[in-house]
């Protein structure tokens, strides 16, 4: 038996690599006489960049750019297909995991680092750019990726202001003119984890702020941002951002970055298993491994175990999901997916230590699995 194991990142505890390690030991541990593979994957969180590199052989380049608050940070980004495409993790310039729990303020911090990378990949000659959303600190409505490659953003005096919210809630104009035109020549595809919109209850604002350390007060001031960017765009440009699916993703930037620079906005799972070529390793599959930390009616929106789940029943192969939260309920949704799925857990516990023992509960997994699937 030949088993495919496929997982996501799961949140908070173990990367996608790590997690595949875990099962694949507990299976190999186990009474099952089988051959393995690990293929981690990622739908456009944070680490996605990472697994692309590893499955495609690219070269890192190391770059000095802008952290989230503007200071001087020392990061790399990817380049794949001879050095034509550049592979860019939006975390490792903007990122949340860049900054301290009492550093995080969304109205201060701004995507500027991760528009300073893209001008650098052009430097470099690419013809396209790849790039990973999650896992930001930001919510500017890519104006930080904008004013890198030349956008001017002006208050109702024609001064230029700062690309983070706090200084655009000025904002009265956009200036285009000095856009850097070799980035309107260059594919863009953006990796979108999520599909929100740019604003409303499900918008960029109140469901992204909270976690990137937004006040309830600034969230109302986030939206008021964003709306007004939209407003602006649409006035002067015709472009109404708002109406835009993945535009609420990485604070808005997916919003900012489609509509002034022709950005692709892609589903992640979809892009990723192409890009990497799963379908190749799912060929030789007799059963596949999936999961991530919670699998529930959500997964079914386009979250990564889902789209490893589609692919493989495509093939009628079977597919196991494990996961450390799991609906009580029964759902034949899911059920059309996964024919089977289980928590990892296996004691009362509290989150805190569920996260600390994921190793440990991934290889008792795997190799419960494999004593079933030997029976």
């Amino acid at each position: 038996m030949h088993i495919l194991i496929a997982p996501n990142a799961f949140k908070n505890s173990l990367s996608a690599q790590a997690a595949a390690h875990a099962l694949q030991r507990g299976l190999l541990e186990s009474a099952l006489d089988c051959t393995t593979e690990c293929f981690p994957i990622a739908d456009g969180g944070d680490g996605t960049a990472e697994l692309i590199m590893k499955k495609r052989n690219g070269t890192f380049t190391n770059v000095t750019v802008n952290d989230p608050l503007g200071r001087p940070l020392h990061t790399s980004f990817g380049l794949i297909d001879d050095g034509r495409t550049a592979v860019i993790e939006m975390a490792n310039a903007s990122g949340l995991r860049l900054l301290k729990p009492d550093e995080l303020n969304p109205m201060q911090t701004s995507t500027y680092g991760t528009g300073q990378m893209m001008q650098i990949a052009l430097d470099k000659g690419v013809d396209k750019i790849i790039l990973a959303m999650g896992g930001s600190a930001t919510v500017d409505g890519g104006c930080g990726i904008l004013s890198a490659l030349g956008v001017q953003f002006l208050d109702r005096h024609g001064n230029a202001l700062r690309p983070n919210p706090a200084s655009l809630m000025q904002l009265d104009t956009i200036d285009t003119a000095k856009l850097d035109v070799r980035i309107l020549e260059t594919e863009i595809v953006v990796i979108c984890d999520v599909d929100n919109r740019l604003l409303g209850d499900q918008g960029a604002a109140a469901v992204f702020g909270p976690q990137k350390g937004a006040s309830a007060g600034d969230v109302v001031q986030l939206e008021t941002f964003l709306s007004r960017f939209n407003a602006i765009t649409l006035q002067q440009f015709g472009k109404d951002m708002a109406a835009l699916k993945y535009g609420g993703a990485a604070g808005g930037s997916t919003a900012g970055i489609h509509t002034f620079l022709n950005a692709q906005l892609v589903n992640g799972i979809d892009y990723f298993l192409k890009l990497t070529g799963f379908e190749a390793a799912l060929q030789k599959a007799d059963v596949v491994i999936t999961g991530e930390g919670s699998i529930d009616e959500q997964t079914l929106q386009g979250k990564g175990p889902f789209g490893v789940a589609q692919m493989a029943k495509s093939r009628n192969i079977p597919v196991i999901g494990v996961a450390g939260k799991i609906l009580l309920h029964q759902s034949a949704e899911l059920r059309q997916y996964f024919n089977v799925l289980l928590a990892i857990g296996n004691e009362p516990t509290d989150l805190a230590t569920a996260l600390q023992n994921t190793t440990d509960n991934l290889v008792r997994m795997g190799r419960e699995i494999g004593g079933l699937l030997a029976i």
